[in-house]
């Protein structure tokens, strides 16, 4: 009983997200159904682990609300000002429209790789990419999985030294560094890329072929993509987007280069915001935002309306990803789920074979990369370490794998991309879960297979 309503509940959270259904009441009612299956007291299955517990809708919701919220803004505030606009014709112009897709993906991994939350890029690039869209005529859903391509896939698990949360937490773990398995992982993350590109450009010109073009949301503000007089210059434009990056990324830079001093209040500052995922990137887009009001005249006398318009972007997204994350905090409690965690164990497989199903599910069933690996390592990695997995493959296969069936449609990012775009699953999840679950499960697969011979 306790296994069929895990199925179950998550069965019916993906059914229902596919079919347009609220994802607030989807996930409290796939929550009670896991809850009531399992035997936890649904009072405290509700009101603890799905609202207020590690991974519970509040708990994420307050850990990431300056960062929805700074995003939403600085998004809001680069489209306003049409300096997004601008940006979007410069590469046009030297790139050519026809590769707003190549554009989206490579700047999306730049992003990610450099260090910059998943969902910070969604906000960041979104206005961007509305512009590149428009000029080149290609449709939103293709924009959301070259943006899930780019920020969402081999940037966060497969490329060494790549300092996501995906990466971070088997470092810590199994005592690897960040760069373990690097073979492994450059193989693993080309794969990825070359896989994902091929399969945009095949989607971009069926559409083309099709008479499938560039459709606005309801929310969407993109004027004409033409040169004008309130447009700011594409070098001006660009000022706030990099010194966002710069911001972000400079304390890192600084100490991992031993350019930092060694002591004092600027070598205190550099450590601080090296360490804080959050609230640093939220501080330099807040940043980012002042700065493109002084810069861009067409936001003065209305700064504060434009502001106020970004921070309601940022709610439903927030709590659309927050809810799904809360469902997990459900199903990391129940029986049925500790009984699948020994049944893994004891299996028999390959220990490798083993250790990427074990991964595959929890994060499956959590919707989270980072929420499968950290159960997995404080539950799973001792063993498999233990049947001979050598840590280094051990740390890089997972954090691959973990990167693969966590996209499902009640992934908490995918549910956030969707939401922020403004499009359904049924218009745009068939192109994101390629590239966000197949072509990653194939390069996990064939990585574990290299990893053999190594």
């Amino acid at each position: 009983m306790a296994y069929l309503g895990l199925l179950a509940g998550l069965a019916l959270l993906i059914f229902l997200a596919l079919r347009g259904v609220n994802i607030l009441f989807a996930s409290l009612l796939c929550g009670l159904v896991v809850a009531l299956t399992n035997g936890l007291p649904v009072h405290e299955a509700m009101s603890q682990h799905y609202a207020s517990g590690p991974l519970g809708t509040f708990s994420f919701a307050g850990r990431f609300f300056l960062l929805f919220i700074a995003g939403a803004v600085f998004g809001r505030v680069m489209g306003e000002s049409k300096a997004a606009t601008s940006i979007a014709l410069a590469m046009v112009e030297r790139l050519g429209a026809h590769r707003a897709l190549w554009i989206t993906v490579l700047a999306s991994a730049a992003l990610t790789y450099g260090g910059v939350v998943v969902f910070v890029v969604i906000f960041a690039m979104y206005p961007l990419g509305l512009s590149l869209l428009k000029q080149a005529d290609i449709p939103k859903r293709l924009f959301c999985a070259a943006l899930a391509l780019g920020a969402g896939t081999f940037t966060l698990t497969a490329l060494p030294g790549t300092p996501s949360i995906q990466n971070v937490i088997p470092s810590v773990g199994l005592g690897t560094d960040l760069f373990a398995a690097p073979i492994l992982g450059l193989v693993g993350g080309g794969i990825m890329f070359g896989l994902g590109m091929m399969y945009l450009e095949r989607q971009r010109k069926i559409a083309q072929a099709n008479g499938e073009g560039f459709e606005p949301g309801p929310l969407d503000k993109v004027e004409n993509i033409v040169a004008s007089d309130d447009m700011p210059k594409w070098q001006i434009a660009i000022i706030p987007l990099v010194t966002v990056i710069a911001t972000i990324l400079l304390p890192r830079l600084l100490l991992s280069a031993g350019l930092a001093p060694s002591e004092g209040m600027i070598a205190d500052g550099l450590v601080f915001a090296s360490q804080q995922s959050i609230f640093w990137p939220s501080l330099a887009l807040f940043f980012g935002s002042v700065l493109a009001y002084v810069l861009f005249p067409t936001l003065h006398g209305r700064a504060l309306n434009v502001f106020g318009e970004g921070t309601n972007d940022a709610v439903m997204p927030l709590l659309n990803t927050a809810a799904v994350i809360g469902f997990g905090g459900i199903v990391v409690q129940t029986i049925g789920f500790q009984d699948f965690s020994s049944m893994m164990l004891n299996s028999g497989l390959p220990p490798k074979l083993s250790a990427f199903a074990s991964i595959s599910v929890v994060s499956a069933i959590t919707g989270s990369a980072s929420g499968g690996l950290q159960i997995f390592m404080a539950t799973m990695a001792d063993s498999y370490l233990a049947m001979g997995i050598p840590a280094d493959q051990l740390h890089r296969i997972m954090a691959m794998a973990s990167g693969g069936f966590d996209s499902l449609p009640h992934c908490g990012a995918v549910i956030a991309m969707l939401t922020v775009t403004q499009l359904t699953h049924k218009q745009a999840y068939k192109d994101v879960g390629v590239v966000t679950v197949v072509i990653p499960v194939v390069a996990t697969l064939s990585v574990m297979g290299l990893s053999v011979f190594i």
